[in-house]
Parts: C-alpha cells; sequence; structure tokens
C-alpha cells in the first residue's frame, strides 16, 4: 500500500512539472500532432504525382502531339514545358524546375511508317529520388504503350483480329497482384510506421530530457525522497503519465488510420495496439539506459536523438533489411522500432498468427535487461549528483 501511494505522489509532483513548464506538452503532444498534419497531409493522395517534365517534340507531327497529349492526361507527371530546343529543356532541369525530358525526334513518323524503328530518348534526374524514379517510370510506359499502340494500328490495317494482334505485341500477358496494398498506396505503408516512429522518438528523447533535467536542476534527491527512497517507484511514478500521453497519441493515429483514412488491417487491431504500448515503454526504457550511461543531460540528448534517428534507416521500411550488411543486420535488432514494424506488417499487412509477432514482441519486453543493468549507476547519480557537469 505504501508503494501505491509514494507511486501516486510522484506521479502528482509529475504532472505539476508537465503543467507548469509548456515545453512538456508541446514537446510531446504539439510536436505528434504537427508531424500527424504534416504527412497525412503531404501523402494525401498515397503517391507522388504531377511531377513536372518538358518533352523536347523535334517532329511536330500529328502522332507526336498525340503522345504528348496522352502524356499530359497521366496522373503521374505534368507537362509543363513542350520545345523543339533540347537546351531549353535542359537548363529547366539544370534549375531544378523539371524532373525528366521526353524526347521526340526529328523524322518519328516517318521513321515509323518506313519500320525503321526511330528511338525515344528520355532524361531524368536522379538528385530527386522521387521525383526522378516516378518521371522516369511514367516516361517509360508511355514509350512502350506508343511502340505497342503503332504496332496494333499497322497490324489492324493488314486485316488482323484485335486477338492477334495482342498476341503478336505481347506474346506472353503479366498480371500481377499487390496483396495486402492492391492500390500502390504509399501512405499505407511509410505513414503507418513513420508516425509511429516519430511518437518513439518523442518518447525516448522527453524520458532523457525528463529525468535528465531533474539532475541538471539538482531536484533528483527531492524526487527520490518523493517515492520513499525507491529507485523503482520514482521510475514507475514518472513514467505514468508520460506514457498515458504517448499511448493516447498513439491510439489517435491507429484511429485516423485504420478507421478514418481506411488503411487495411488484416489481423488483430489489438495485438498491434499492444505491440505499439510495447514498443512505447521500449523507448522509454531506451531513454533511461541513455541517461544512466551517460547522466548529462546535454550529451544524453545527443546521442539519444543519434540512436533514435537510426531506427528508420535500421527498421527495414524504407530499405530491405535483407540487403545489409551482416552486422547492420545484428544492429537493427537493437532498434525498437524494427520490432514494432514488423509486428505492423505480421498484424496489419499479412494478417499472420499471432504466434509470429511473439518474437517481436519479447523483444521489445527484452529491453528492460539493459535498463536493469544501469539502474544501480543512475540511482546513484540521483542520490548523489556524482557526475560530472561538462
Amino acid at each position: 500500500m505504501n508503494n501505491l501511494i509514494n507511486i501516486w505522489h510522484v506521479l502528482l509532483r509529475e504532472l505539476r512539472r508537465i503543467v507548469s513548464r509548456p515545453l512538456y506538452l508541446g514537446a510531446t503532444i504539439g510536436a505528434m500532432l504537427v508531424a500527424v498534419f504534416f504527412f497525412m497531409t503531404l501523402m494525401a493522395r498515397g503517391a507522388a504525382e504531377k511531377m513536372p517534365v518538358a518533352i523536347v517534340d523535334l517532329d511536330q507531327t500529328t502522332i507526336s502531339r498525340r503522345v504528348c497529349h496522352e502524356m499530359q492526361a497521366t496522373s503521374s507527371v505534368d507537362i509543363i514545358l513542350i520545345t523543339n530546343s533540347y537546351p531549353e529543356a535542359r537548363e529547366a532541369m539544370q534549375q531544378g524546375h523539371i524532373y525528366g525530358i521526353f524526347v521526340i525526334p526529328d523524322g518519328f513518323y516517318r521513321d515509323l511508317v518506313a519500320f525503321k524503328r526511330p528511338q525515344l530518348d528520355f532524361y531524368v534526374t536522379n538528385a530527386y529520388t522521387v521525383g526522378g524514379n516516378t518521371s522516369y517510370k511514367q516516361m517509360l510506359t508511355m514509350a512502350n504503350l506508343a511502340s505497342g499502340a503503332f504496332q496494333r494500328e499497322v497490324l489492324r490495317k493488314k486485316g488482323m483480329t484485335d486477338d492477334v494482334i495482342m498476341n503478336r505485341i505481347q506474346p506472353v500477358a503479366i498480371e500481377g497482384h499487390m496483396l495486402t496494398n492492391p492500390w500502390g498506396n504509399y501512405t499505407i505503408y511509410l505513414v503507418s510506421t513513420v508516425l509511429p516512429g516519430i511518437l518513439g522518438v518523442i518518447a525516448l528523447m522527453m524520458t532523457v530530457f525528463a529525468i535528465g533535467f531533474e539532475l541538471k536542476t539538482k531536484t533528483s534527491t527531492q524526487w527520490l525522497k518523493t517515492a520513499g527512497g525507491n529507485y523503482t517507484i520514482a521510475m514507475i511514478g514518472k513514467l505514468i503519465p508520460y506514457t498515458v500521453i504517448y499511448l493516447t497519441l498513439g491510439i489517435v493515429c491507429h484511429i485516423l488510420f485504420y478507421n478514418i483514412a481506411d488503411f487495411p488491417v488484416l489481423g488483430s487491431h489489438a495485438r498491434l495496439l499492444f505491440g505499439q504500448l510495447l514498443y512505447i515503454m521500449a523507448m522509454e526504457i531506451m531513454g533511461i539506459v541513455l541517461i544512466g550511461c551517460l547522466p548529462t543531460l546535454r550529451d544524453a540528448l545527443s546521442v539519444g536523438a543519434l540512436y533514435a534517428m537510426l531506427g528508420f534507416s535500421l527498421s527495414g521500411f524504407t530499405y530491405p533489411n535483407m540487403a545489409m550488411l551482416p552486422m547492420v543486420k545484428a544492429l537493427s535488432n537493437l532498434e525498437p522500432l524494427r520490432h514494432y514494424y514488423l509486428i505492423y506488417v505480421n498484424e496489419a499487412l499479412m494478417g499472420a498468427p499471432a504466434i509470429n509477432s511473439m518474437p517481436h514482441a519479447l523483444a521489445l519486453a527484452a529491453f528492460i535487461v539493459p535498463a536493469l543493468c544501469v539502474a544501480p549507476r543512475l540511482h546513484r547519480a540521483l542520490k548523489y549528483q556524482n557526475y560530472p557537469l561538462k
């Protein structure tokens, strides 16, 4: 009973600190709401659209104008410049106004009807990865469609039926099925991990700040006194209000994703939310580990920022984990975001059995081990404040 009373006293003390300093709420609720608004509006359509490109039409014939018209009708690119001067288009690309140049050569139609295989050239800039790749994909598609359309018209004039024509143009039919995300919506698999990742960064950094600020302002002894001198009670009471805030923000994001934006969930909502709770607690625990190893607020925040941001690269949702070097793959297991991402894939996208997510849930729970290892050192720092001031 005394332990519960002490936890309550520490909790009330922390709530007073949160309310008294706008930084606490601004760095948690405010930062997360800004991130949600930014990413949900940035990718509102699910994929990058209307990438600006230029067409250099050196042919100036009916068929070249038709290619321009059909490319403009697509949603992926936006033709902002049609010219017969390649240097003009190249200058626009160098100035960053366009991502790609589609060149229709002089004599394109003449060579087509003479079966001389005219060459279509296109150039893209990969200085902007998304813009360049989207433009390249659309221009390649249009080049293939233009070739197929001309072949179809020639074969029709020879009296062939459409079935025979298609068998010649495309002798092997390709039928692709995008499982779990048939719309090709980038938001579904990207934002669903980026925003929880940002929430984890906030949880880690605020844990480091909340404990480190006690050390910096020399109020850690008062904090321990409120907890009855019990280090564990002090930590539980301090982290409860933050955990409630983070979990609430996580639930809001969950409702936004899966109820409002209608993202797919083929598995269990309950297991997905439980995985999110474990992930938040693991990030808080790593915050304790960092401030325990480096009981100086400035140093712990610097290392914590580096550790948290590496999680986005090592988790595997931007660059495949299987393609990483063996040592890097092993290090990725030290990032809680990696395990949460795999739980998300299993539950939301794959609808896999619970046993598939169990190892990753246990891995998140195992982050308590390093926190137990640094507990004696951090307890001494809180009690005696025997750490370097600079």
